[in-house]
């Protein structure tokens, strides 16, 4: 089962992987990357200044835990390539 949050979230990363975040005043340290992939804003939006579509967004699908003793789970981050600003989409339990 997977849940939406859309909620921002800070990333500590190493070359734009992310190794650990916090989320909701926890640290969860990434175990593994399972998926990462970016996806580009359509060919007619790109030249729309008026478009709040940010030009690439980059989605990263982890494992994570916020501890040794806590089993991982699996998290969907999403940083905007322009702003550099992340959010927590989706956690599957």
């Amino acid at each position: 089962m997977s849940r939406m949050y859309s909620e921002p979230i800070e990333v500590r990363d190493q070359d734009g992987r992310p190794l650990r975040f916090v989320w909701r005043g926890r640290l969860y340290t990434v175990r593994g990357v399972l998926e990462h992939w970016v996806v580009s804003r359509e060919w007619w939006q790109r030249n729309n200044p008026d478009t709040d579509v940010p030009a690439e967004r980059e989605f990263w699908r982890v494992e994570a835990s916020p501890g040794k003793d806590v089993p991982p789970a699996v998290y969907e981050l999403r940083r905007d390539v322009e702003t550099g600003d992340w959010l927590l989409v989706r956690v599957w339990d």
